[in-house]
């Protein structure tokens, strides 16, 4: 019996309001997110930590004290493994089970190794619940699962897979639902008020990005990919970007500059969370709650939100097929498309970092002669 352990990655959230503080030391001292020397990172992620510790429990009282994100990606993984364990699906002889790998909050990646392991796991695939790929998320994720992998001794075949950004069944799955909730939005417009898609996704500063990490490129990638598969003429649209934590320079235009732009147009504003795919307190507090207000305020004639993709089904089959393709692979590291998708110029990309000009890693030595070729 191949026993095929599906590894989700997600960031984590608070169980209870004394895991805020915890949970944001967590996420402030990862070397992934908060970019100082190692002697200062620590006190200096406390601190900061702590200065954001009522603002987060505020947030998270909204939602009864506890972000909903380890249940939603749970019941992911269990749709997943259904759809990955189909008759028809699976090769005989064969079972798939979902793990989830919490970044900043239980379960931790040691956990999830653990049940790996303890579940005799005979193969494992690494799936980022990012379609983007970030040094600051799938690269923080996948450091943390080799570390933990080490620890307790799981050396298995692994398959890791590190973006889906352009993938034509997450495009076709996120531009149905964007259909839907602006055929719905548009419903309730006056005759004549315009409504503008800002595809928002979460920042990151700057000098990230100017270093080599791919991520503003892919969700470029991404809003392209949608917009092409809604297939609506001249669809008026917007990439923009939240939640900025620090004072520096962040990419942009920010979610609140769009929203400013759109109440000068008065036009309406329909905002898809494009790097999100599960709700959680970014979408349910920060775009239903923050933002709506800040629309308000502006006087944006109308705000609307499309929701996250949870556990829909067309997005559950899409994660399945990329499970399936990744494995067909060959390749230890792999894209949505196989090989490595991002230009150049964007070295954080973790298929730079793996060939060093050596070509594709797989599993078995060498790549199927079409993986071969797309390389």
């Amino acid at each position: 019996m191949r026993r095929v352990a599906v590894v989700l990655f997600n960031l984590g959230g608070p169980d209870a309001p004394e895991a805020v503080r915890p949970f944001l030391e967590n996420l402030f001292t990862d070397p992934a997110i908060l970019r100082v020397p190692n002697f200062v990172r620590p006190w200096l992620g406390r601190f900061i930590a702590g200065r954001r510790t009522k603002a987060a429990t505020e947030n998270y009282a909204i939602l009864g004290g506890r972000s909903p994100l380890r249940e939603l990606t749970e019941a992911q993984g269990q749709a997943l493994e259904a759809a990955l364990n189909a008759p028809g699906t699976a090769e005989e002889g064969e079972e798939h089970r979902c793990f989830v790998a919490m970044r900043y909050w239980h379960p931790f990646s040691e956990e999830a190794a653990r049940a790996v392991r303890d579940w005799g796991a005979t193969e494992v695939v690494l799936l980022p619940l990012y379609p983007q790929f970030s040094t600051t998320t799938t690269g923080s994720s996948m450091a943390a699962w080799d570390e933990a992998a080490r620890a307790i001794g799981l050396r298995l075949p692994t398959t890791t897979l590190c973006c889906w950004h352009s993938d034509e069944g997450f495009a076709a799955a996120t531009a149905a639902l964007v259909r839907e909730a602006r055929d719905k939005a548009l419903a309730e417009l006056p005759l004549g008020t315009g409504l503008r898609v800002l595809f928002s996704a979460h920042g990151l500063p700057e000098s990230i990005v100017k270093r080599g990490d791919p991520y503003q490129w892919q969700v470029e990638r991404t809003v392209a990919a949608v917009v092409e598969a809604l297939g609506v003429a001249d669809l008026d649209h917007q990439v923009c970007y939240q939640s900025r934590v620090t004072p520096q320079r962040w990419i942009g235009p920010s979610l609140e500059d769009a929203l400013e732009t759109a109440a000068e147009d008065k036009v309406a504003a329909l905002v898809c969370p494009i790097a999100f795919v599960s709700e959680h307190s970014e979408t349910l507090v920060e775009l239903d709650v923050e933002y709506r207000e800040v629309a308000h305020n502006l006087g944006v004639p109308g705000y609307f939100r499309v929701p996250t993709q949870n556990s829909d089904g067309a997005f559950i089959a899409s994660l399945a097929a990329l499970v399936r393709r990744a494995r067909d692979s060959g390749r230890e590291l792999c894209s949505f498309a196989g090989a490595r998708q991002c230009p150049r110029v964007h070295g954080d990309c973790p298929h730079a970092k793996a060939g060093a000009g050596k070509g594709p890693a797989t599993r078995g030595g060498k790549a199927p002669a079409k993986v071969r070729e797309a390389a």
